[in-house]
């Protein structure tokens, strides 16, 4: 009998977490942060550039989990995708208002200039989000199931490489081309688009 998928689970107790967190539950942000800390930390760390800096965003991250929880809905977003958006707007806030006169660049090359808050941008940013999702989605379907599947598990779903080989039953090394071609792909057709 095949073991239940343990990443499935964890998601379940993150959203189960995420649901006592919005009713004022602090052990419940304990494990929300238990469970996520090394991601966000990472996704702050890689747009601030300094750990004091990415460390006191960190905590802004759960103050704002703590004070947004109720807004999760399953239904329309990974909690994992759900949390490493709100880690990645106040990690690009932070930059903004520290580097009010520069160009700060993202780690993928792409750069931003200050700008007014994401509140203040809210409506524009969604549809752009909007427009994004699409066009990744229709990248992502060109590169058929086996491919496009590996590279949402992976990036969308928080899956390793490891995990996927042994998922799809390949090896490591496999694993590894077959998400890097696709991920070459990727950049191409973004880039076209």
């Amino acid at each position: 009998m095949l073991d239940p998928d343990p990443h499935a689970a964890n998601r379940a107790r993150l959203v189960a977490a995420l649901s006592r967190t919005s009713g004022g539950d602090r052990s419940a942000l304990r494990e929300v942060y238990d469970l996520t800390a090394g991601k966000l930390f990472g996704i702050c760390l890689r747009i601030c550039r300094d750990r004091d800096a990415a460390e006191d965003v960190l905590q802004d991250v759960y103050l704002k989990v703590w004070n947004r929880a109720g807004r999760f809905n399953v239904e329309r977003a990974s909690p994992i995708t759900w949390l490493s958006a709100i880690a990645r707007n106040a990690a690009i806030d932070w930059v903004r208002s520290n580097n009010p006169s520069s160009v700060a660049a993202t780690p993928g090359g792409d750069s931003w200039q200050a700008e007014p808050t994401s509140e203040e941008l809210g409506a524009f940013e969604t549809l752009e989000a909007a427009q994004t999702r699409m066009r990744l989605e229709r990248c992502l379907d060109q590169l058929g199931p086996q491919q496009g599947g590996a590279i949402r598990a992976a990036f969308l779903d928080g899956f390793t490489h490891s995990e996927l080989a042994a998922r799809l039953s390949v090896p490591l090394g496999t694993m590894k081309s077959l998400v890097r071609r696709g991920l070459l792909h990727l950049r191409e057709c973004l880039g076209d688009a």
